[in-house]
């Protein structure tokens, strides 16, 4: 009696080897940049993160708590979290609201699709610095030409002085640059939505907007919950470098966000300790929003199409 194939669960691929080194010897390079770049800096970190030492990492003592206690207890830690709180909201928001509606127009471009899709996926092949720069002198209220507008319309445009001026700069700038991230996913959603789902919504009357709003929508629940985990991420650490380039946390700290602060107190300032414990603080605070979205967020999403 010939013996049955073993069941063969759809869509993994299991690979065999005959040595079990070989496996582990194509692990071999992935574990090594894991330990390079990751495992050794988090633990270094976080061993900083309970002493105080010199400027130049010559001596130090352990201090338990001391730098978290001072961190929590300074009112400029404490602005930069609002600070960070509000950007990461607001790029998140409108990040994943303007990806939305292009991908939503996307259909509805006939001449020239190509082009309208290169021309949105531009933004995500700049570096984040260049991106900085480039906004930066748009909105620049000396030479920018989009600042000369502003003021022609009566605005009073001036990030240099200004903090909300340069809140709202940083914010289109780090959303710019990510809105073509969100609008891959939210495109490929799209495009998995069964066509016999909108037929029979469009033979019943419903407009564009009312198939989109009341059929595809709800079926890329899993795909907005995804985008909403990877925005908050790119809005606590991806944005250093846009921070730098277009305000360096200024004015008066009125965009210094969390992953900024670090850089400043631990390689301008040379406080390492703080550095550190803001790194482990930061880390924390990322993975406490984490597990608060999966908990009340995911419950709403629906996973079946």
């Amino acid at each position: 009696m010939a013996k049955a194939a073993p069941a063969r669960e759809s869509g993994l691929k299991r690979a065999h080897f005959r040595e079990p080194r070989t496996a582990y010897l194509l692990l071999l390079p992935q574990l090594l940049i894991l330990a390079l770049f990751f495992f050794i800096p988090a633990i270094r970190a976080l061993a900083q993160a309970f002493l105080l030492a010199d400027p130049f990492g010559a001596r130090s003592q352990f201090v338990w708590f001391d730098n978290f206690t001072a961190l929590l207890s300074s009112p400029e830690y404490q602005s930069s979290i609002w600070v960070t709180v509000v950007f990461t909201i607001a790029q998140s928001a409108i990040t994943l609201f303007v990806a939305v509606v292009l991908a939503f127009a996307t259909d509805r471009v006939v001449r020239g699709r190509g082009t309208y899709r290169g021309i949105l996926l531009l933004p995500y092949a700049i570096a984040p610095v260049i991106a900085g720069i480039l906004w930066a002198f748009l909105f620049n209220p000396a030479v920018g030409p989009l600042a000369h507008l502003l003021h022609a319309l009566g605005i009073p445009w001036d990030p240099n002085r200004n903090g909300d001026h340069a809140m709202i700069l940083v914010i289109a700038a780090a959303s710019w640059k990510h809105i073509c991230y969100d609008y891959i996913f939210l495109l490929a959603g799209i495009l998995a939505v069964p066509q016999s789902l909108i037929e029979a919504a469009a033979v019943d009357g419903a407009g564009p907007i009312l198939r989109f709003v009341r059929i595809v929508i709800p079926l890329l629940g899993p795909t907005f919950f995804f985008l909403m985990v990877m925005n908050f991420v790119y809005g606590l650490f991806d944005t250093f470098a846009i921070v730098d380039a277009v305000t360096r946390g200024g004015p008066a700290g009125a965009t210094n966000i969390l992953v900024y602060k670090v850089y400043q107190d631990g390689f301008i300032n040379l406080d390492l300790g703080s550095s550190a414990a803001q790194s482990v603080m930061l880390m924390a605070f990322a993975l406490v929003l984490t597990v608060l979205q999966f908990r009340y967020i995911e419950r709403s999403v629906n996973y079946d199409v």
